[in-house]
């Protein structure tokens, strides 16, 4: 009787533990390639939203932030565009952060360092929905661009999840 029990519960928690599980193809972006989050010159003030705009963002997927004396700060619309966040949604200054993209939409980010933002530090990334059409053929790389390489996350929980329906179902 608890065998025929443990079935069906060994294969919700597989359904749900595979459901939960970061893609396994997610990418990482480095922003600003090798400079780094950096205060952009002045002749190129929109060097990370126009990054930004030739890369494909999905759920999922992750930007790293390589800094020195600076921060990343993840903020509103209305505080990106006024260059101020007393209240950011998410604040880092370690000099290395990464940033999962949780959920479609625009993500805005700004430098929380006075006067950075305003010279051009900042930048939105619009994340697609893992189940949105294909994108369009890439364009030529920019010069300051960053580089996206593959992601490193895991199927720890997939395989655990899979295990325990083996287990449970005596494969």
């Amino acid at each position: 009787m608890a065998n025929n029990l443990l079935r069906p519960l060994a294969l919700l928690l597989a359904v749900l533990g595979c459901a939960l599980c970061p893609r396994a193809d997610a990418t990482a972006f480095e922003v600003g390639g090798d400079d780094g989050w950096v205060v952009p010159p002045a002749s190129d003030g929109g060097r990370y939203n126009q990054w930004a705009s030739k890369n494909r963002f999905l759920v999922g997927d992750v930007v790293h932030f390589k800094y020195s004396e600076d921060s990343v700060l993840v903020v509103t619309e209305a505080d990106y565009d006024s260059c101020r966040a007393s209240h950011p949604v998410f604040f880092s200054n370690n000099g290395d952060t990464e940033v999962t993209l949780d959920r479609p939409g625009p993500v805005y980010f700004i430098s929380g360092e006075t006067g950075h933002c305003e010279r051009g530090q900042r930048m939105v990334v619009r994340v697609a929905g893992q189940g949105a059409p294909p994108p369009a053929p890439p364009s030529p790389p920019a010069p300051t661009g960053g580089s996206a390489a593959p992601g490193t996350t895991s199927g720890a929980i997939a395989a655990l999840a899979m295990a325990l329906l083996a287990i449970a179902i005596g494969v």
